[in-house]
């Protein structure tokens, strides 16, 4: 990679100052923050759906650690971005809080310096079609969602469902700012299905049905129509709804999914899930990918510490990350997106491409699995 390469790749991707312009809690487990850039060139553009890799500052001399978070606001808001995001705090006694997340609303105040990088991610709203879309999340999986609501306002001719799975009204975060863009043209509707509603729930109306969203309750919402579905939420929901979408025979290239959780559960849902999977990102760096689709069928990929090698299928396996649990191995790794670092392995022999810029470059002799492919044969550290 040249200098001037090398210095666009690192603008493209290094973090900077936001500060935290408000904090609104949406619920009573999530809050919203504005981040406003200190230079405000630092402002990019983004597409609905994207997110923002955030830095969170060690506690007691501990490492940094990187968490990302979706941007709700509407891509028409230019200056600042938001994220909404839930306090994950431990889920028994003994088990650590949410690093980021608990950061966030504990500690972070209006005022508070946050280091971001630019928006990235490949889960984004597509513009050129006017089939009609559903925007289906469960929890804090509206995130995304309700930023490509916003544009989907300005879109007149799309017709847009947006169903929402929660457990109750107390937990159901931006219901006014969705009931609100629903209203703000024909064509829009909203449906929201409360798994536990309390009483006032039921009283004051606020949900449409009971339970978990299911094949039947999706037919009674939903007319027929050749529509493009976008999910998000925890794992159980994506499983549930993407089968459901798939039986009541919604194409498996029109689903589109974003997983806040781990990110193979749909995988295991119908033999064909793995065509459903995201697109594969691009580079952030507009740099052409060197090795073309036919030279890398067949390659040889072996892992030196496991003693297992087999050729790369380039029709189904996306990344080395995907590759390698192809082949039964168990390499860690946390974010799928070239942010964290944590797929980082031993590069011993070949070169790679990335699919996506990291945002922390490895060392010649490593490689992230987990957005990389390969440029010709290799082995691997693992």
């Amino acid at each position: 990679m040249g200098a001037a390469v090398a210095d666009a790749a690192h603008a493209a991707t290094r973090f900077r100052p936001f500060r935290v312009v408000s904090r609104t809690p949406e619920s009573r487990t999530i809050t919203s923050f504005a981040l406003e850039p200190l230079d405000p060139a630092d402002w990019r553009a983004f597409e609905p759906g994207q997110y923002l890799p955030i830095r969170i500052p060690g506690a007691d001399g501990q490492a940094a650690a990187l968490r990302t978070y979706s941007i709700s606001s509407a891509p028409s808001e230019t200056a600042r971005y938001r994220i909404t995001v839930k306090r994950e705090g431990a889920p028994v006694p003994g088990l650590p809080d949410g690093i980021g997340s608990c950061f966030l609303h504990d500690r972070v105040e209006v005022g508070h310096l946050l280091e971001i990088a630019p928006p990235r991610g490949e889960f984004v709203l597509a513009r050129d079609t006017q089939r009609p879309v559903i925007l289906a999340s469960g929890g804090v999986g509206l995130t995304p969602l309700v930023s490509m609501l916003h544009a989907l306002t300005s879109e007149p001719e799309r017709e847009v469902h947006f169903l929402h799975a929660c457990d109750d009204g107390e937990v159901h975060a931006l219901r006014r700012e969705v009931d609100a863009l629903v209203g703000s043209r024909p064509g829009l509707t909203a449906r929201y299905c409360y798994r536990a509603p309390s009483p006032a729930d039921a009283a004051a109306g606020l949900h449409h049905a009971d339970g978990v969203m299911t094949k039947a309750l999706l037919r009674s919402w939903l007319p027929l129509g050749d529509y493009d579905v976008y999910l998000c939420g925890p794992p159980p929901f994506m499983a549930n709804v993407y089968a459901a979408f798939r039986e009541l025979g919604v194409r498996k290239e029109r689903i589109r999914y974003e997983f806040f959780g781990p990110a193979t559960v749909l995988e295991a849902v119908a033999e064909d899930a793995p065509a459903a999977r995201p697109a594969a990102p691009v580079s952030l760096t507009d740099q052409p990918i060197a090795a073309t689709e036919a030279s890398r069928v067949g390659l040889q990929i072996s892992f030196s510490r496991s003693q297992r090698a087999a050729a790369w299928d380039e029709a189904s396996d996306t990344n080395l990350l995907a590759f390698a649990e192809r082949l039964g191995l168990d390499p860690p790794f946390s974010c799928r997106a070239g942010i964290c670092s944590t797929c980082r392995t031993g590069l011993l022999q070949g070169e790679v491409d990335y699919v996506e810029e990291p945002l922390d470059p490895p060392a010649p002799n490593e490689v992230l699995l987990c957005c990389a492919r390969p440029r010709g044969p290799l082995v691997l550290d693992l």
